[in-house]
C-alpha cells in the first residue's frame, strides 16, 4: 500500500515542520507494511508569500548583527526535510499527485482547511483533483473561518473523504455541518508519540525564560518581565525567535534543537499554537499573549480542551516566577492528554485500515 500525506510541510516554521514529521511517523508506526511519503506539493502562491515573508525586516525587534542567523533558517529546514522526511517528487498540481499512484492520502494536520486565509487556501487540500485515491483527514484546522458561509470547494471537497477528523471544535462543527455525520476531534499529531530532541548550542549555563513569537506583547509587560529576569538572574532567549533584546539570536537551528529549548526552559511566553503545544509536552509553566483572531481561536481551543484556559495573559499581568512556577498541575493535564491520545491513535489506525 502506498500512502501520501498532504500538509503544510514547506512553511518556514518549526511547528509546521514538526506536525508534518509527526503525521509521517504516526502513519509509519500504524502501517509498517506501507510505503509512506509526504507529498512534496508546492502551491506556488503560498510558497512565495511565506518565503518572502520570512525575510521581512522588523526594525523594532531585529538588528543587522543577527541577520545571518535569521537568513539561514529556510536552508536549515530544507536540509532537515531532506534528512527526516520521506518526500515524494515535487508536485505542482493534482494531476502530478495522482500520477504518483497513492492508494490513500492523509490530509492534515495544520490549517490546511483554513479557507479564510487567501494565501494558503487550496482546492487540492479539500480533495479536488485527487479522484484516484481514498481520502482521510488527520487533525486539519479551518483556523477562524466563517462556517456560516462555506465555499463550494469546501462543501463538495469534504464529501469525498471516507474518514474525517479535526483538530479543534470549530473544524468539527464545519465538517458536521457539511457531512451530517459525527466528526472525531483529535490531538495535534505532535502529541501522538514522543519526539526526539538534539542538544542545543544556544543553551546558557543558567536558568532561562523562553519566548516564542510573543511579538505583540505590550512594552509595559515586556519591560516588567525583562526587569524581573535581570533582577533574578534569568537569561532570556527566543525559541528560534529573533529579538534584539534577547541575550542571543537563536533562529538558525534544527526543529529538534528547538524542542530542546523548551525542555530546559524555566518559563515560556508564547503567542502561537505550537508554542503552547510544546510548552505542554515539556511540562513548562507558560503564558500566552494573543492578538491575532486566528491564534486566539486555535490556542484558546487547545487550552480549553486541556483544562488550562487560564494561561491567557491580560495587559495587567505581572510575572513572578516564585509564585507561578507550579500553577499548572501536569498530573491532570497528562491524564487528559493520555485519554485523547488513545482515542486519536485509534481513529487514525481505523482510518488507515
Amino acid at each position: 500500500m502506498k500512502i501520501g500525506i498532504l500538509t503544510h510541510h514547506m512553511v518556514v516554521n518549526f511547528g509546521a515542520y514538526l506536525q508534518a514529521y509527526s503525521v509521517q511517523e504516526a502513519v509509519k508506526k500504524l502501517r509498517p507494511d506501507a510505503e509512506v511519503e509526504i507529498i512534496n506539493y508546492i502551491p506556488i502562491k503560498h510558497f512565495i508569500i511565506n518565503t518572502v515573508g520570512w525575510f521581512l525586516w522588523y526594525k523594532n525587534r531585529q538588528n543587522w548583527k543577527n541577520w545571518n542567523n535569521i537568513f539561514r533558517l529556510p536552508f536549515t529546514l530544507k536540509r532537515e526535510r531532506s534528512k527526516h522526511m520521506n518526500l515524494s517528487p515535487i508536485c505542482f498540481s493534482s494531476k502530478a499527485i495522482s500520477r504518483l499512484g497513492y492508494d490513500l492520502i492523509v490530509v492534515g494536520s495544520d490549517e490546511v482547511w483554513n479557507y479564510s486565509d487567501s494565501k494558503s487556501v487550496n482546492p487540492i487540500k479539500f480533495g479536488h483533483g485527487l479522484e484516484s485515491s481514498r481520502l482521510i483527514s488527520y487533525a486539519p484546522s479551518a483556523g477562524n473561518s466563517n462556517i456560516e458561509n462555506i465555499p463550494e470547494i469546501v462543501s463538495s471537497g469534504l464529501s469525498k473523504f471516507s474518514y474525517i477528523s479535526a483538530r479543534d471544535s470549530l473544524t468539527v462543527k464545519l465538517a458536521e455541518k457539511i457531512t451530517g455525520k459525527k466528526i472525531q476531534e483529535v490531538l495535534d499529531p505532535t502529541f501522538l508519540y514522543p519526539l526526539p530532541s538534539e542538544p542545543n548550542p544556544y543553551l546558557p549555563d543558567k536558568k532561562y525564560i523562553l519566548f516564542y513569537y510573543c511579538e505583540h506583547l505590550p512594552p509595559k509587560l515586556k519591560e516588567q518581565i525583562f526587569k524581573y529576569a535581570k533582577d533574578n538572574d534569568f537569561a532570556i532567549l527566543g525559541a528560534g525567535d529573533s529579538d534584539k533584546d534577547y541575550e542571543e539570536c537563536t533562529v538558525n537551528m534544527t526543529p529538534f534543537q528547538w524542542i530542546d529549548m523548551f525542555q530546559h526552559a524555566s518559563f515560556v511566553f508564547t503567542g502561537t499554537f505550537h508554542g503552547a503545544v510544546f510548552s505542554v509536552l515539556n511540562h513548562c509553566q507558560f503564558k500566552v499573549y494573543l492578538t491575532n483572531k486566528g491564534r486566539i481561536a486555535k490556542v484558546g481551543a487547545l487550552l480549553n480542551s486541556l483544562g488550562i484556559e487560564n494561561r491567557m495573559m491580560t495587559d495587567d499581568y505581572v510575572f513572578d516566577f516564585s509564585t507561578q512556577k507550579h500553577e499548572i498541575d501536569y498530573s491532570l493535564v497528562d491524564k487528559s492528554i493520555a485519554e485523547k491520545r488513545e482515542m486519536s491513535i485509534k481513529y487514525l489506525k481505523d482510518a488507515l485500515s
